[in-house]
């Protein structure tokens, strides 16, 4: 049993396995016409502050970002993968559902790991949040996408969806060849994330968003 403020994932019972109903296409379209009205009104209204967004994390969002997470991903802290997760889907996600709508949901620790980074013999940190953690990042994700896509200039990549190193690579090897460049400036800001003022995030974030929730 757990208390409605766990973080509590459904335990899997040999032969009593149920992977839980699919996103059908109507509930997909439903939810990408929500999205693409939210990403109309942030276009015609830079200045909008959105008031109501927190209920668009309802169990068809968070079914669809279950859908669309990889499989083979490293475990969390509860080392629930998504193939355990999904043989109790719907009680799971109904659990979810319940607990962000009474506000009692709280992710769990972050595991972290180190990689190799590139082109020296430092070590990146990497965070690895729990399956049902990356299920609510993924819809907040695409709820803050809608909007905050409407903002950013053409010749922003960096973290972006459909957009990739390669094609910044390819967009500055034209602005070489095709213009008139003297220098060409290569700048990393070290440790930026480590180092990020998130009391000023929250600040920026509140310019679009006043969803008390």
């Amino acid at each position: 049993m757990c208390r409605e403020s766990d973080s509590c994932v459904v335990p899997v019972k040999p032969g009593n396995a149920g992977r839980g109903k699919a996103v059908t296409h109507r509930g997909r379209e439903i939810m990408e016409t929500k999205l693409a009205r939210i990403a109309e009104i942030a276009r015609q209204k830079p200045k909008e502050r959105f008031t109501s967004l927190y209920h668009l994390l309802n169990e068809e969002m968070l079914r669809l970002c279950h859908e669309e997470l990889d499989g083979n991903k490293s475990a969390g802290v509860d080392h629930v993968t998504k193939r355990e997760y999904e043989e109790h889907l719907d009680a799971n996600l109904q659990q979810l559902v319940a607990r962000l709508k009474s506000h009692a949901y709280r992710p769990q620790p972050v595991r972290r790991a180190y990689i190799p980074k590139g082109g020296s013999n430092d070590l990146r940190p990497l965070g690895i949040p729990a399956y049902e953690d990356k299920i609510v990042q993924l819809g907040a994700s695409k709820i803050l996408q809608a909007i905050y896509e409407q903002d950013f200039l053409d010749f922003s990549y960096g973290f972006r969806p459909a957009r990739s190193c390669h094609m910044a690579l390819r967009s500055v090897n034209r602005v070489i060849e095709k213009g008139s460049i003297c220098y060409v400036v290569d700048a990393d800001i070290r440790g930026f994330f480590n180092n990020m003022d998130h009391e000023w995030l929250m600040k920026f974030l509140d310019l679009r968003l006043g969803d008390p929730t």
